[in-house]
């Protein structure tokens, strides 16, 4: 196993703090806002067949201190039965990052399509525990290419010709 190389490139130690390197890490994720609806139980069971589903996906993020940021994941996802609603779920998940030593033009791709992708299977794991939970099999979404989704959002708002993002969207 290589050892960390504590030295400059004059051979010099470093300092402690005289750190350059690009780094970023989860500080810590968490719920910020959920709510799950049920309003048509319990006559929403005594119906037969597969719900159809409507999910929509909205990230954001803001700076919440000198290297820290926070993203939140929103899923919003509708579920109908025989043109019944059966429910609804609305989740904020989200990620405090701390990111250092980012060139400017590399810290709005990685909070907006890398942090998403880091918190998309924990974010899964509770919408689909909820809707379990709820009287209804456990919703499983599919893997999101978030960071083609970025790219595919900012062509479009250069007025560009959007490249399909790669893998299941």
């Amino acid at each position: 196993m290589a050892e960390p190389d504590n030295f400059a490139d004059s051979g010099e130690p470093m300092t402690n703090g005289s750190d350059s390197a690009p780094t970023a890490g989860v500080v810590s994720q968490y719920v910020k806002d959920f709510s799950f609806e049920n309003p048509n139980a319990p006559g929403v069971y005594q119906q037969q067949g597969q719900p159809g589903f409507d999910v929509q996906f909205n990230i954001g993020s803001n700076r919440v201190g000198e290297d820290l940021f926070e993203v939140v994941l929103k899923i919003d996802v509708r579920a109908e039965m025989e043109k019944q609603l059966a429910f609804v779920v609305d989740l904020s998940y989200a990620g405090l990052f701390a990111i250092r030593n980012f060139p400017q033009e590399q810290i709005e791709p990685f909070l907006l399509g890398e942090a998403p992708r880091i918190l998309f299977p924990f974010a899964r794991r509770v919408l689909a525990d909820a809707v379990r939970d709820g009287g209804f099999p456990a919703l499983m979404l599919e893997p999101i290419d978030f960071h083609g989704l970025y790219l595919q959002q900012k062509a479009q708002a250069q007025g560009q010709q959007p490249q399909a993002p790669t893998g299941q969207a």
